[in-house]
């Protein structure tokens, strides 16, 4: 059994502020969009697309965005929360290398996707396991990823030119880092700590009792 994969995903996390000023390389690029294109999708949708942006202007002006929203996520929180909060960096767009936007098409299919008739989400779980695909592959390859949340839809489906209708359901940092750090920032900063495995595992039904 190799171990290599188990390593990947213990040592893969979101990155913020670890980017360093270096190019991300053309080839590095391609073989970690094609393991993002290799994941599983229902019914072979593949309801994903990956609009890779480098130009600075446009990455200054989701940076600018983010910051917005992230000043009015931090109003709603209460004292003690601000505080913790308030040294949290969310995002390194400027930092990184590239941004990648993953998008999602929930009519790739046509109105018959074998698998989304009773559960039409798994189009969109489709382009998660892109996205998680990717992450892994970046990850083996020493790239950091930092996955941006802090935005509106509409902003930046207009800023990359997705059609309407297509979700823009990531931007993803991507870009060599100095080092990847031992413990993830949320856990690093207090803002939560990690469920134990057991907490999550039921037997045959949920909350059973302990497994």
């Amino acid at each position: 059994m190799s171990r290599d994969l188990y390593d990947v995903i213990a040592r893969r996390r979101d990155v913020r502020t670890e980017f360093v000023d270096a190019p991300l390389e053309e080839d590095v690029l391609w073989r970690v969009l094609d393991a993002a294109h290799r994941a599983p999708s229902v019914g072979l949708t593949q309801p994903w697309d990956f609009v890779v942006v480098r130009d600075r202007t446009v990455r200054a002006r989701f940076a600018a965005h983010v910051e917005e929203q992230r000043r009015e996520f931090a109003a709603g929180l209460d004292a003690e929360r601000a505080a913790t909060f308030g040294p949290i960096t969310v995002q390194g767009i400027l930092g990184a290398a590239a941004g990648i936007v993953v998008t999602c098409d929930p009519d790739r299919g046509g109105p018959h996707v074998l698998g989304a008739a009773t559960v039409p989400d798994t189009v969109l779980f489709s382009t998660l396991l892109a996205v998680q695909n990717l992450w892994l592959a970046a990850t083996a390859e020493g790239l950091g990823v930092g996955w941006v949340s802090f935005y509106r839809e509409p902003f930046l489906r207009e800023l990359v030119g997705a059609p309407e209708g297509v979700r823009p359901v990531a931007w993803l940092c991507v870009g060599p880092v100095s080092h990847l750090e031992e413990v993830p920032d949320l856990e690093r900063h207090r803002w939560r700590a990690r469920r134990p495995l057991g907490e999550a595992v039921h037997r045959e039904r949920f909350g059973a009792g302990p497994v």
